[in-house]
């Protein structure tokens, strides 16, 4: 059997999970889901920092409105923003899930953060989620004024199912003639719902904290039809052509069923010409981006910080 060697802090969370005997996502509701896993997350993302300013915007949708926080790390004026679009499969997360993240995400990198309350699965199924991303990330550059915002200097980001959601908004804002952006970060993102047989998949298929039985889950209650998967805007690894999108960071944990989707996609990047940093951080597994047990060298933070300034720097 292979070696695993995993952080002190991840061992115990792999051991705990373990021994909590918890039963798989396939036997529960979403609802279920909701109520197990949304306070796993909050708590892996630790207490939350005090920013300069946090409102909540009700911002319009087709079919509805959906909520955005805001968060300002001082209150200056024309700060460079970014669009955060939490993890949890489509189906479970939300604002509140992260809210820890998206304060140290603007006061690492001192920009004005806006964290998406995207409408979940299945209630709302694709194209909803990517739909209204892309509404919070137009509706931003509209009201760039009121939110103290430099429209000139935008980035998208987020994790797993968020990263998926990241990535296709840098396809869409190119396919639609804007927003510009200047930067994406995909921390473990799900680039490819159209199947599941990719090296890391088999690998860690029945292991760890994510299982690949708990992506058909999520991808089942997010997708109509198994043809909506080779949608780019549900699989960008999909599309045909990559040329043309902004700057990428592309962050994945060693040992997670993702890492083969992340890893694809950056490369994919790469060939079409577009600047990307590829990063797979050592000893950690799904959900470490941001995780208060860690040093921020250790969960990344530091590495998207530093990006972050770089990309959106005044120029």
């Amino acid at each position: 059997m292979k070696d695993y060697r995993f952080l002190p802090h991840i061992e115990g969370l792999i051991k705990a999970a373990a021994e909590a005997d918890a039963p798989p996502l396939s036997e529960m509701t979403p609802e279920e889901a909701r109520a197990v896993r949304n306070p796993v997350i909050a708590g892996h993302l630790g207490p939350p920092e005090e920013v300069a300013q946090v409102e909540d915007h009700a911002v319009p949708v087709e079919g509805g409105e959906i909520m955005v926080r805001s968060y300002r790390p001082s209150t200056g004026a024309d700060l460079p923003g970014l669009l955060y679009f939490h993890g949890g499969g489509w189906v479970v997360g939300g604002v509140e899930t992260h809210d820890s993240l998206c304060r140290s995400l603007a006061t690492a990198a001192g920009c004005l953060v806006l964290s998406v309350g995207y409408r979940l699965s299945p209630e709302h199924k694709f194209p909803t989620a990517a739909e209204d991303c892309y509404a919070a990330l137009t509706w931003a550059v509209q009201n760039a004024d009121r939110l103290g915002l430099d429209p000139r200097r935008l980035a998208v980001a987020g994790d797993s199912a968020g990263g998926g959601l990241a990535a296709a908004m840098a396809l869409m804002a190119r396919d639609r003639s804007g927003p510009d952006l200047r930067l994406q970060i995909l921390i473990y993102p799900v680039t490819d719902l159209s199947g599941f047989d990719k090296p890391t998949y088999r690998e860690y298929w029945d292991r760890l904290i994510l299982t690949g039985e708990g992506m058909e889950f999520f991808r089942d209650c997010y997708l109509k039809s198994p043809e909506d998967g080779l949608n780019p805007y549900a699989s960008p690894l999909l599309d045909e052509n990559l040329e043309g999108l902004p700057r990428a960071l592309v962050i994945t944990a060693e040992h997670d069923v993702l890492t083969s989707d992340g890893e694809m996609y950056a490369r994919r990047l790469e060939e079409a010409g577009v600047e990307v940093e590829y990063a797979l951080f050592p000893g950690v597994i799904h959900l470490f981006f941001g995780m208060c047990a860690l040093s921020r060298e250790e969960n990344g933070l530091d590495l998207a910080a530093r990006v972050l300034k770089e990309a959106l720097a005044a120029n």
